[in-house]
C-alpha cells in the first residue's frame, strides 16, 4: 500500500509566485482542454471537488517530500504546514513554461494577425502547459467524441482505480497516474468498461501494452528530442491516436511549439474568422486538411503556432464567451507590465468585484495591511 500524508490547507501551505497577468492566467489556462484534473478548491472547503489549483502532475514529483513528513511507516501523520523549495518552484515555472515570454508572442501574433489581436487584448496569459507524456497521452486518447467535462470525470476515475494514492487534503484523496504497467494490465479493459469508458478502455490498454512491448518505458520521453513530424507519426502508430490526439501530445508534453492540432471546433475557426477555404465544400477533416491548415497557421503565427491557436481555441469555449461582453476585465496597461503575487484569498475577508475588474476588501483598513493581497 503506497504510504501517504494526511495535509491541511491552512496558510502556512502556501506560497506566492510572482507572475504577471500578462504571462499567466490560472483560470484561463488550467480550463481551456489541456490539462483534465485542475480543479478549484472552495475558499469555506463546503465543496468536495477539491482542486490543487494546478495539475495533479506534479504530486508524482514531490512523492518523495511527502515520505518525508513520515514519522512511521504504518501511519499517516497531519502536517500542519511544509516548507516550499526552490526545487518545487523550478517545478512550478517548468509546468508552466515560464522561461517563454508570452507577452512578446501576444505582440508578434498581433503583428501579424489582426483577428488575435483583438481577441488577445481579453484573453491574456493563456499558455501551453508543459505535461507529462504518459498523462497527456492517456488523457487524450479519452477525448475522442467527448467533452471537457465528461473527460475530467473520466481521468478522474482512471487515477482512481488504477492511480498509486500520493496524499490526502482536507479530506480528499489524491491519486497519481497510472503508470504504463499498471494501464497495460490485461485486466484493465474490462475494468475501465465496467467505469464507463466505453471503447476507450481497449485503447487505453492496448497502447500502454503496445508502448511497453515494443518501445519501452521511456519512449514518451525520449520523442522530445525527434523533429515534431517523426513525433507525431510515432504516436499515430497506438491504437486510438489518430492526427488531431497525436498533435495535442506533441504541443502539449513534448515541446513541439508548432504542432496544431485541428478539430471540428479549430476548423470552423478557421472557416469563420480566417475565411478558410470558404465555398470549396469539404465537409470532413482529412490528412491533407490537417496538413494545410497546419501549414496556414504557422505562416501566419511562426515556430509557436500552436500557443497561438490554444489562445483562439479557449477563447471560442462556451463557458468564456461572457468575457467577451465585458470590455472592464482588459487589463489597466500598468497591471499588465506590473507582477502580481498568486496567493489565495483569507477565509475572513470578505471579497468584492468592482465593475471596472479591481478587487476591494471590504474589512478596514488596517486589518487589509494583514492580509495578503489578493491575485
Amino acid at each position: 500500500m503506497a504510504k501517504h500524508a494526511v495535509l491541511s490547507s491552512g496558510a502556512k501551505m502556501w506560497r506566492s509566485l510572482a507572475c504577471a497577468k500578462s504571462e499567466l492566467r490560472l483560470d484561463l489556462t488550467l480550463a481551456c482542454g489541456q490539462s483534465f484534473r485542475s480543479q478549484s478548491m472552495p475558499e469555506d472547503g463546503s465543496d468536495r471537488k477539491r482542486r490543487a489549483g494546478v495539475s495533479l502532475q506534479m504530486e508524482n514529483k514531490s512523492e518523495k517530500r511527502f515520505k518525508g513528513v513520515l514519522k512511521k511507516e504504518e501511519e499517516a501523520v497531519a502536517v500542519t504546514s511544509v516548507q516550499d523549495t526552490e526545487e518545487e518552484e523550478e517545478m512550478l515555472r517548468d509546468y508552466f513554461q515560464l522561461n517563454v515570454k508570452l507577452g512578446d508572442l501576444y505582440k508578434e501574433w498581433g503583428a501579424a494577425d489582426p483577428h488575435f489581436k483583438r481577441i488577445a487584448d481579453i484573453f491574456t496569459g493563456v499558455r501551453m502547459l508543459h505535461q507529462d507524456p504518459t498523462e497527456c497521452l492517456f488523457s487524450f486518447i479519452c477525448t475522442s467524441n467527448n467533452h471537457i467535462s465528461r473527460i475530467q470525470g473520466m481521468v478522474e476515475r482512471l487515477c482512481q482505480a488504477l492511480g498509486a494514492l500520493l496524499g490526502q487534503l482536507d479530506e480528499a484523496s489524491y491519486y497519481n497516474f497510472p503508470s504504463l504497467s499498471a494501464l497495460a494490465d490485461n485486466s484493465v479493459e474490462a475494468r475501465l468498461r465496467d467505469l464507463g469508458f466505453g471503447y476507450r478502455a481497449r485503447f487505453l490498454q492496448q497502447s500502454a501494452k503496445q508502448i511497453l512491448d515494443t518501445h519501452g518505458l521511456q519512449w514518451l520521453d525520449g520523442l522530445r528530442s525527434v523533429p515534431y513530424l517523426l513525433a507525431r507519426d510515432a504516436l499515430r502508430t497506438l491504437p486510438g491516436v489518430g492526427t488531431k490526439v497525436a498533435d495535442c501530445v506533441c504541443l502539449m508534453s513534448l515541446d513541439k511549439a508548432e504542432a496544431v492540432p485541428i478539430d471540428t471546433h479549430v476548423w470552423q475557426i478557421a472557416k469563420r474568422d480566417y475565411n478558410y477555404g470558404s465555398g470549396n465544400g469539404q465537409k470532413s477533416i482529412t490528412d491533407k486538411l490537417h496538413r494545410d491548415l497546419g501549414d496556414f497557421f504557422r505562416k501566419l503565427w511562426g515556430p509557436y503556432a500552436g500557443w497561438a491557436q490554444s489562445v483562439l481555441f479557449c477563447a471560442d469555449l462556451k463557458k468564456f464567451q461572457k468575457l467577451k461582453e465585458m470590455p472592464h476585465l482588459k487589463e489597466p496597461k500598468k497591471e499588465e507590465d506590473g507582477e502580481e503575487e498568486v496567493r489565495p484569498v483569507s477565509k475572513k475577508a470578505k471579497i468584492k468585484k468592482e465593475e471596472n475588474g479591481t478587487v476591494k476588501n471590504t474589512k478596514t483598513k488596517s486589518a487589509r495591511h494583514k492580509n495578503a493581497k489578493t491575485s
